[in-house]
């Protein structure tokens, strides 16, 4: 795993948000690019959240609270860095502020939803836009076969309807999705951390996708439902 830029290819990219459901593998992968390229690495670090296990128990006794945690904690790290120079580095993260909005429509119910719309249009931020987004995807049993093999131990918790729902959510927004170039990745045939093969050959894509829609699917045919 110690493939260099010089190695791979120059990347064009300032801002790579890699995005998926749990356990699909973003903040690995992301991690990855950012060492490779020497970049800042942005992440969610869902492990600061203290409503996150109770959420994971008991959906419905805390996924108000646990989706404000992610709101406020998003938006506070997306101000800094817009008010950074977004030339002075290249930065990796493993969100987008848009998914805030998608988590809350599949946790909360209608009155909840609508509190929590008011909040987001008072405290978020012009979110910087990605030069590419690279949404991962693989099969709810793929997710939960990672989930358990990573053991930790508030994941545990997760229930298959729950982690069903927002890998749909995920293929539905991701399927009118036009706010940057995307590349579309199906995380269940490729294991970049593991493989450096695997690595090289979707970092090789990733430096060529600068505009539109692209699928990069080692394996079976896309995940993503057409239409």
């Amino acid at each position: 795993m110690n493939n260099t830029v010089a190695e791979l290819g120059t990347n064009p990219h300032r801002l790579i948000v890699v995005e998926g459901p749990i356990g699909v593998g973003k903040t690995s992968l992301a991690r990855r690019l950012a060492e490779t390229m020497g970049a800042q690495l942005l992440l969610e670090q869902a492990d600061q959240n203290p409503f996150l296990e109770r959420f994971y128990r008991n959906p419905r006794a805390a996924a108000f609270q646990a989706q404000l945690f992610f709101l406020f904690q998003r938006a506070r790290q997306l101000e800094e860095v817009r008010q950074a120079d977004l030339f002075d580095a290249v930065r990796v993260a493993d969100y987008l502020l848009d998914k805030d909005r998608l988590f809350a429509r599949v946790t909360l119910d209608d009155a909840e939803l609508s509190l929590y719309e008011r909040v987001y249009e008072r405290v978020v931020v012009d979110a910087p836009k990605p030069d590419l987004v690279v949404y991962l995807q693989a099969p709810v049993d793929v997710l939960f076969d990672r989930i358990a093999k990573r053991g930790i131990r508030y994941e545990q918790y997760i229930e298959r309807d729950y982690l069903e729902r927002l890998t749909e959510s995920y293929a539905r927004f991701f399927h009118d999705y036009d706010a940057a170039p995307l590349l579309i990745v199906n995380a269940s045939s490729i294991d970049p951390i593991g493989s450096d093969a695997d690595f090289r050959r979707l970092y090789e894509q990733i430096v060529k996708t600068r505009r539109g829609r692209h699928f990069f699917n080692p394996g079976s045919a896309a995940l993503l439902p057409a239409g």
